[in-house]
């Protein structure tokens, strides 16, 4: 029997949890979210979106987290950040999430849920905080100075997966020590205090990861992303400044050729085909035309989306709505759950 915090023994759970959906969805609360950093793009939607939207028509309670406050855990600045999260909730509807079957709510509009970081705190050790490679990874790549925020990021999210009683949440392989200091958290405050939280497991997504238009990771900071709101001639222009390579032939190989492998992988996501089969009926056509059908694939797919989005645009006073409605329903149950928790340790007076 693999470690029970082990990658093994994770996607076993993993493998478990998505046959019982299909059977036995009420018995799920799913929590998962996006920083508002920037626009959403196609890494999101195919890495994350796509499987929110299935989970919440499956019948799983879905909640959806934008995680304001966790945007200064690496930046000085919260410019731009009220158009970020409008626009997030509104990348959201047009990908089909239903605010009545999803609540979607903010950080910052929840104290309650913001509360749990005293006891939970409480909970860890410093060293547990500074082995977390999510921690490591954002620091290096940020060059930014390690703040307490950024130290304790995976106990804010164990506060978000736990304040709405979440028991999975979709992740990618590299996310599981989150979800396994999580589990911790939870535990050990059962075991201190008496049951109050749910077992947490990851939801391992079996989508590949989306490569950004130059092989790397799709990211905005590096220009290389395909963001959901672009029209289509916005996208047909950061497609033909993609680069690839001077060799005309086209062929499906990530490590020699990763600008055009990029581009074969997003050609073969939008339209359900296989990479290597779109390059060899390509072959000799060269960059222009992979190019033009890579634009071709994104626009076909995304073109209602993006005709849902711009009617949304459109009224600016429903999309207020959606939110408030999230954030009074989020401090509802964040208000019970602290609620829960002060019982529990016997801070009722």
């Amino acid at each position: 029997m693999p470690n029970e915090g082990s990658y093994d023994a994770a996607l076993r759970r993993s493998n478990q949890i998505s046959a019982d959906l299909r059977v036995n969805p009420g018995k799920y609360c799913m929590l998962t979210g996006d920083r508002p950093t920037g626009r959403l793009h196609l890494g999101h939607y195919f890495g994350t979106l796509r499987e929110r939207v299935n989970l919440q028509n499956l019948g799983v309670r879905t909640n959806v987290i934008i995680a304001d406050y966790q945007v200064i855990t690496d930046r000085d600045t919260t410019d731009h950040i009220a158009d970020n999260v409008l626009n997030m909730v509104i990348d959201y509807l047009a990908c089909g999430i239903d605010p009545a079957r999803t609540m979607i709510f903010t950080h910052s509009s929840v104290p309650a849920l913001n509360q749990l970081m005293l006891p939970f705190l409480s909970l860890v050790s410093e060293s547990e905080l500074h082995r977390n490679p999510t921690v490591k990874a954002e620091q290096e790549a940020s060059g930014h100075t390690l703040t307490g925020l950024l130290l304790t990021y995976p106990v804010h999210q164990a506060c978000d997966i736990l304040f709405c009683k979440g028991n999975i949440v979709p992740v990618g392989r590299d996310q599981l020590p989150h979800i396994e200091l999580t589990r911790q958290i939870a535990r050990r405050f059962n075991k201190r205090y008496g049951k109050v939280f749910p077992d947490v497991s990851g939801l391992l997504t079996s989508t590949p990861m989306l490569p950004g238009l130059d092989g790397r990771k799709m990211s905005k900071s590096y220009g290389n992303a395909i963001s959901i709101c672009m029209t289509d001639a916005e996208t047909a222009k950061l497609i033909r400044k993609s680069r690839t390579d001077s060799e005309r032939n086209i062929t499906f190989d990530p490590e020699n050729r990763p600008g055009v492998a990029a581009l074969l992988t997003t050609a073969g996501i939008c339209t359900g085909r296989e990479p290597a089969e779109i390059a060899e009926e390509i072959g000799m056509g060269g960059a222009g035309q992979l190019k033009r059908f890579v634009t071709d694939a994104v626009n076909d797919y995304f073109a209602p989306i993006r005709a849902r989005r711009q009617e949304l645009e459109k009224d600016m006073d429903y999309i207020h709505d959606v939110l408030a409605d999230g954030n009074r329903r989020a401090n509802e149950i964040a208000n019970a759950t602290l609620d829960e928790v002060r019982a529990a340790m016997g801070m009722v007076y």
